[in-house]
């Protein structure tokens, strides 16, 4: 594989890239820089195997410059937390929707056939029954999911117009060490800025599917090399879900002060935008061939430990 990585230095692309290595291919790793981390693609770019283009994927000469050679286009840039669409209501426009175009528009332009799309459960909107692929009826109600959601209509276009190949991954939300955000390491932070309590936004009954960094890039290259439609989209998620609570409780415990006392803010949302509770069908993947490893709780636990080394060391 000949893979141009778009947010290739960030929390899951860096991931991707070292796996796209170890199994014998090749990546441009296009990125900015304004979350992802040079530390994070330093093996990657010693193995000889990656080069990095530091670039924004706002600017389409740049990407249209840097894409020609490749096979694959895996497109992970996005804004990364969520919750700041409520104070900049152009990020995921930008950082979303336009990105994504540009992407799109570079590949075709470059002759790229494969375009992968990292995608996100909030596309399915706030309904708690377990979401299917065609599960579409309740639109997003953030503006990061919105921006998921053009992003699939821009493949789908792109898809039919010009020929390309589509492959669409909503992820559940994906946890492991190098993040960059996320309540984890939120949670973690808060924890060794002021080690004698966590507080917590809503009520912590908030429960979605936490999806493992590792089982998810295993999923991305699975779905690129598996599946066979000019376009297709995959839930890639377990089929169960892991509490805030719970999630609080467990970096309680693996924090300096396992005694550090719980404070939630109430409310069943974290914050507007926010769905409560989300649950995704995998079904789908498994009937292609793929099965995350770990189930919601142990992806969570894995994560945790990690975090926690990286925020608290030892």
């Amino acid at each position: 594989m000949r893979a141009f990585v778009v947010g290739g230095a960030g929390f899951i692309g860096s991931h991707l890239v070292d796996r796209i290595i170890s199994e014998g291919g090749s990546v441009t790793i296009f990125d900015n820089l304004s979350v992802g981390k040079r530390e994070f693609i330093a093996g990657a770019l010693a193995s000889g195997r990656a080069a990095l283009e530091v670039g924004d994927a706002l600017d389409l000469e740049h990407l249209t410059r840097a894409m020609p050679g490749h096979d694959t286009v895996f497109h992970l840039a996005a804004n990364p937390e969520a919750r700041w669409g409520l104070e900049r209501t152009r990020l995921d426009l930008e950082q979303g929707t336009i990105a994504t175009y540009n992407s799109l528009e570079a590949a075709r332009l470059a002759k790229v056939p494969t375009f992968v799309f990292s995608s996100s459960g909030t596309v399915y909107g706030n309904f708690s029954e377990p979401c299917g692929e065609m599960d579409l009826g309740h639109l997003p109600i953030s503006l990061y999911g919105a921006s998921k959601f053009a992003g699939e209509a821009l493949i789908a276009s792109y898809v039919e117009c010009f020929g390309l190949h589509g492959r669409i991954a909503r992820f559940g939300n994906v946890v492991g060490p190098r993040g960059t955000h996320g309540a984890i390491l939120d949670f973690c932070k808060k924890l060794a800025a002021h080690p004698e309590y966590l507080d917590v936004l809503g009520n912590g009954s908030q429960a979605k599917p936490y999806l493992h960094v590792s089982d998810c890039v295993s999923g991305l290259l699975h779905i690129r090399a598996h599946t066979k439609a000019p376009l297709d989209v995959f839930n890639l998620a377990p089929p169960d879900t892991t509490s805030v609570r719970r999630i609080a409780e467990l970096c309680v415990a693996a924090s300096p002060n396992p005694s550090a006392r719980i404070e939630y803010g109430g409310g069943t949302q974290g914050w507007p935008g926010d769905v409560p509770v989300s649950r995704i069908k995998p079904d789908k993947l498994a009937a292609a061939g793929f099965k995350v490893r770990f189930a919601s709780d142990q992806a969570v636990a894995q994560a945790v430990s990690e975090v926690a080394r990286e925020v608290f060391g030892g």
